[in-house]
């Protein structure tokens, strides 16, 4: 999931949506699953359902739109700034120009939710994130790295093997133009063999550290390792 709702028994921060519990977590993987298996008109009844609790909202193209919080307030592209600090050699604040400047990398996958919908083939663009740990001199001693949201709430990790990959982006650009604030831009992460709840949005933080640590769905039940296909208790097919 690209993000949304709280803990049964978690109460909501004033700038926090209605806390979204287990069960209706549970109610949301089969539902989005049913929504895939019998047609998009299904889906769209589904999500017109699920919006009043969680703002699971068609954004087009076949996303939904999840937010954690209330409002998430846009960020212009020429303000913006992502900064990585932790155990790297030099701490450093990238602007959006920054971080074009660097090697891009350009791929094409699925996006997978782990509530059951997905998008074929989106074309992404952006910083290899092996690329980016290696401008900053990332420690060879990391286990780990974290990834902060400028919504407020949102969190997410991965160990270093798996931010080691090439097809984990800092993304810049996905359908062929700039990440759209909807879609979590201007910058947001995309990790492509994993569900979407790992890809945080709206991303402005990047810490690399000694160990994972539960992001904002795995402390409410999620895999840790959200690997589609083998984990969360889904069998779709890899991206």
């Amino acid at each position: 999931m690209t993000g949304t709702g709280t803990s049964g028994g978690a109460s909501a921060r004033p700038d926090e949506g209605t806390p979204v519990g287990r069960r209706i977590v549970l109610g949301m993987l089969g539902l989005g699953a049913a929504g895939v298996a019998v047609g998009a008109a299904v889906q769209e009844r589904v999500d017109r359902a699920l919006s009043p609790i969680n703002r699971f909202l068609p954004v087009g193209g076949g996303f939904r739109y999840y937010s954690v919080v209330d409002r998430v307030e846009p960020r212009d592209a020429g303000d913006y700034t992502l900064t990585v600090s932790g155990r790297v050699r030099d701490r450093r604040t990238f602007t959006l120009a920054d971080l074009r400047a660097l090697p891009q990398t350009r791929i094409i996958r699925d996006f997978q939710c782990v509530t059951g919908w997905r998008v074929p083939k989106v074309p992404w663009a952006g910083v290899a994130l092996p690329d980016l740990l290696d401008a900053v001199g990332a420690s060879p001693a990391a286990r780990a790295v974290r990834f902060r949201s400028f919504d407020g709430a949102y969190t997410e990790s991965l160990t270093m093997a798996q931010a080691r990959r090439r097809d984990v982006l800092i993304a810049t650009d996905m359908l062929d133009g700039p990440v759209s604030h909807d879609h979590g831009g201007p910058v947001r992460l995309f990790v492509a063999p994993m569900y979407g709840y790992k890809s945080l949005k709206w991303l402005d933080g990047i810490e690399v550290g000694d160990k994972v640590v539960p992001g904002y769905w795995e402390e409410r039940g999620y895999d840790i390792d959200a690997w589609v296909g083998r984990s969360n208790g889904r069998d779709d097919e890899p991206t």
